[in-house]
């Protein structure tokens, strides 16, 4: 398995993250296969190089490697699982690697669906955000088999600059929720102290100046996340609260901080994630 090399790869998804991972991977000389129901991506993608294929099940015959890179559990679901999805066209020496963020607990059961169908599958969500898959530096949380990743990973380092495997499949989800939990614990952090300061009269750019030069210094606080829309926060913190009732560990912190996320978007009027399904 690990001598195979990874020559075509198709993503399933191609918006803010699936897009510009494509077009690292078509500049770095990859057949590039891609699928998603929005024509306005499927054109954009086009663009880039992509080969668009009619159904999950077409880009999958197509690929050595398919990324999947949808929003929710139910939709990473419909296109592994489908009557035209990800299995229905897979060859037996594909590998099938979920970039999407879901539960921990899902991705190891969808793992143990897909091998039983004969497919290597791992987990690498990713982190850093948009700007760093524009960039084509994000970091992938990896789990899954040693010589799976190894074979893998040539097709990760187009748009990534760190990989690291954290275990098993599943691991990778693990990694990425305790990244979200700390991210959103920093933005609500930032946002209860600057109000803080303003209401002394403390200039909020001068301070967010200050502080990123000690030890407060955050990514949230760097990258504004506070000025955005934070749209999977309550996702991602529910998430992690099933995951952890599940394995009976008490996080007081995270309940707290799905509430002040809460907060934080009605106070703005910031929209809700919609949820299919």
């Amino acid at each position: 398995m690990s001598e195979l090399k990874v020559r075509s790869v198709g993503v399933i998804g191609l918006g803010k993250m699936g897009r510009p991972i494509a077009r690292h991977l078509v500049a770095a000389g990859y057949n590039v296969l891609g699928f998603d129901p929005d024509p306005d991506a499927v054109s954009l993608a086009k663009d880039l190089g992509v080969t668009i294929g009619a159904t999950c099940a077409d880009v999958a015959g197509a690929s050595d490697l398919i990324l999947v890179s949808v929003g929710f559990d139910e939709q990473v679901e419909e296109v592994v699982f489908a009557a035209d999805g990800i299995l229905a066209g897979a060859g037996k020496t594909a590998i099938l690697a979920i970039a999407s963020t879901v539960s921990p607990s899902y991705m190891m059961a969808l793992a143990g669906r897909v091998k039983q169908r004969g497919l290597e599958v791992i987990d690498i969500p990713l982190a850093r955000g948009e700007r760093a898959a524009e960039e084509g530096n994000l970091l992938v949380l990896a789990g899954g088999p040693k010589d799976v990743l190894a074979r893998c990973r040539p097709a990760l380092e187009p748009f990534s600059d760190g990989i690291f495997r954290l275990g098993e499949t599943g691991a990778g989800q693990v990694a990425k929720a305790v990244n979200n939990m700390l991210l959103w614990t920093c933005l609500c952090a930032n946002v209860e102290g600057m109000d803080f300061a303003e209401a002394f009269g403390v200039d909020r750019e001068v301070l967010r100046e200050a502080l990123q030069q000690s030890s407060g210094a955050n990514w949230a606080l760097e990258t504004r996340a506070d000025e955005r829309p934070a749209l999977w926060a309550e996702k991602d913190m529910m998430i992690m609260l099933a995951e952890a009732d599940g394995a009976r560990v008490a996080m007081p912190v995270a309940g707290t901080v799905k509430e002040a996320i809460k907060a934080f978007k009605i106070a703005r009027n910031l929209p809700m994630p919609k949820r299919q399904g």
